[in-house]
């Protein structure tokens, strides 16, 4: 008896001091950042990911040095997401507008499956591909995520069609690679070599791509997507940095509001004020 008490008090003990020692160190115990945004239509509180520290630091410092502060949710589509953040347009001295700064764009910090574009997910916005081949997110402009429910079918759809894009990138980018080759063919008027090495190209892209698809949902993912609604083909896109923890409501008030053709809400919808909680 003496000796199971004795156990009883060595295991507390050291289940004590392993619960100090996670609440001290590593992500389990770290305290995460949260941020009001008092809007026209209520407030949204914004708690942030301790693992996306470039990101929270960014957006932290916009929020102290106020460049939330009466900014437009400028952009609003049914079904899919709120996007605010955007700043005054800049112009050079023969007063054309400036293109955005890439030397201010943030690294992506994309950590996926962990987090995806389930119903209140906050994300950064940024440039296409095309221009932005990293997926550097903007210095400013973030979304909330509203989206919609998918079915078991419609991700297995979604996935699908992920893959194929992923194979015609990589197709592109071995034509790119061979660009000199083909030319070399096209000058020679060689149609049949050109048609072969096109094609061989297609085929390496395509089995690659078999070979190391993209990340299909898990279990809990689809979960979400089928319970709560989000975003899908956004996954692995772009940086989510943190989540809505109150105010959703306002947020699917804000998505309600009627828009142009470009999406821009007709009546006024601002972030009043953001703060850091305390």
């Amino acid at each position: 008896m003496n000796t199971y008490k004795m156990n009883t008090k060595i295991f507390i003990g050291l289940f004590a001091v392993l619960f100090t020692f996670m609440s001290c160190s590593g992500q389990t115990g770290e305290k995460e950042t949260e941020v009001m945004l008092e809007t026209t239509a209520g407030n949204i509180r914004i708690k942030l990911y301790n693992d996306t520290p470039l990101h929270r630091d960014n957006f932290i410092r916009n929020v102290k040095e106020g460049k939330y502060d009466g900014v437009m949710w400028h952009r609003i589509i049914r079904n899919f997401m709120i996007q605010t953040g955007e700043q005054p347009i800049q112009f050079d001295t023969n007063g054309d507008t400036l293109a955005p700064d890439p030397s201010e764009w943030i690294p992506a910090e994309i950590i996926y499956p962990k987090y995806y574009h389930k119903r209140g997910m906050v994300a950064a916005a940024r440039e296409g591909d095309d221009v932005n081949p990293e997926k550097k997110s903007d210095h400013y402009q973030f979304y909330i995520v509203t989206g919609r429910s998918f079915n078991d079918d419609q991700l297995r759809e979604l996935h699908a069609a992920r893959t194929q894009q992923a194979a015609e990138l990589l197709y592109a980018k071995r034509v790119e690679q061979n660009a000199e080759k083909l030319e070399a063919l096209r000058k020679a008027r060689d149609t049949k070599g050109l048609s072969n090495l096109l094609e061989k190209l297609h085929d390496d892209a395509v089995f690659e791509t078999s070979e190391n698809p993209p990340t299909p949902f898990n279990d809990q993912q689809t979960r979400d997507y089928r319970t709560y609604g989000g975003a899908p083909w956004l996954d692995g896109e772009y940086t989510v940095f943190g989540e809505v923890v109150e105010g959703m409501k306002t947020v699917l008030d804000i998505e309600k509001t009627r828009v142009n053709e470009n999406n821009r809400p007709l009546k006024e919808m601002k972030v009043l004020k953001a703060y850091v909680i305390e």
